[in-house]
């Protein structure tokens, strides 16, 4: 552990240190509504009651180490151009003008992007943008360091948004996901903010196929990912180091792989491949829908594994030199385990950056 001594020298407060929740009631409008009579799985409730929470419960949990940000930050297509293809934006802003309700007219017209993508206007284009420019937003104020919030802002986010990110690919929007929230944050650090190596960690319980996507051919990219075989965006992919430069590792697990399976393939595959590659920042694609309650998938975790998996990256961040961390939620499909689950992970990502607990 860090002496107090040591942790001052090394630029260290004593004690966790705030995190900052990036959200938004705006990304709560996008609605893909139902599908022969039942409420599609991405639905508005997911945001809803985890924006209940944190003004209420989490708040006064939390206190002083829970700072919220809602700033009006909405993506711009350079932005999004650093990791999607004109053709593919092209496409997504088709939908949304075929969405638009017309002149007179009060019925709602869905799109689908794919079978399980819908757009449905108003909405769906103003959560998107905020979704993708949150994460942004996030990533200047934790690198900036003359920025608005410098003096107040930790090292440390959570970006609490919907709709989630990690299977839109470079060329196509997929999996409930319209834009890859998560890389147009690692490629907007990188791209304004000099970062040179960026780790991506994935615990979803699908496979993010888009952040794959999106890292497969740079080597400034490390992507790991722990997920559900034989499901949505895995059904395929095997435990191999991918990517041209064999910077995606994955680990698949399967189905009913619990506690054990999960803590061994991070602790012993994910977590020493991402202190070998020593990253200057670290980005987290945050699904909580392995957990044992989730409809979608057959994996049995539990508040106290998205605990453990979140203390393990924040002491690694801290070993590696106190590194930023940016995590962004994506899946999770039980509206209460989601929210105890999401709870879990900001109590983790507040103590674990106490020096005097998560530094060696």
């Amino acid at each position: 552990m860090l002496s107090a001594l040591g942790a001052a020298a090394c630029g260290l407060s004593l004690g966790p240190s705030p995190l900052v929740i990036y959200t938004s009631d705006v990304c709560v409008g996008h609605d893909p509504g139902s599908r022969f009579g039942q409420v599609l799985p991405e639905q508005p409730a997911r945001l809803e009651n985890l924006l209940e929470a944190l003004r209420g419960e989490w708040a006064a949990e939390f206190g002083e180490l829970l700072k919220i940000r809602e700033p009006d930050a909405d993506i711009t297509r350079e932005q999004l151009l650093r990791v999607h293809t004109p053709s593919n934006l092209d496409r997504i802003d088709g939908a949304f003008a075929n969405s638009r309700p017309r002149p007179g007219s009060t019925i709602r017209v869905r799109v689908n992007l794919d079978r399980d993508t819908v757009i449905q206007e108003p909405g769906s284009q103003a959560a998107a943008n905020r979704a993708a420019g949150l994460v942004v937003a996030a990533v200047d104020d934790l690198l900036s360091p003359g920025g608005q919030h410098a003096s107040a802002v930790p090292n440390r986010a959570f970006v609490m948004v919907r709709p989630p990110g990690h299977h839109a690919e470079a060329g196509s929007a997929g999996g409930f996901c319209i834009y890859n929230n998560v890389m147009v944050g690692v490629a907007h650090a990188q791209a304004v903010h000099g970062l040179s190596r960026v780790a991506i960690l994935d615990f979803d319980v699908h496979h993010g196929n888009g952040d794959s996507d999106i890292a497969w051919c740079d080597p400034t990219r490390l992507y790991v990912s722990s997920f559900e075989t034989g499901i949505f965006g895995g059904l395929d992919v095997v435990k191999r180091c991918d990517g041209l430069h064999g910077q995606i590792l994955s680990a698949p697990l399967p189905a009913n792989a619990g506690s054990s399976e999960f803590r061994h393939a991070w602790a012993s595959e994910l977590l020493p491949a991402v202190r070998a590659f020593e990253p200057e920042a670290i980005f987290l694609s945050a699904g909580f829908d392995a957990h044992a309650d989730d409809p979608l998938a057959s994996l049995t975790l539990s508040e106290d594994d998205f605990t453990w998996i979140t203390a393990e990256v924040g002491a690694l961040a801290c070993e590696l030199g106190d590194l930023p961390i940016v995590s962004v939620l994506e899946g999770g499909y039980n509206i209460d385990a989601l929210e105890r689950s999401a709870r879990a992970h900001v109590r983790a990502l507040i103590h674990s950056s106490d020096p005097a607990r998560a530094c060696p």
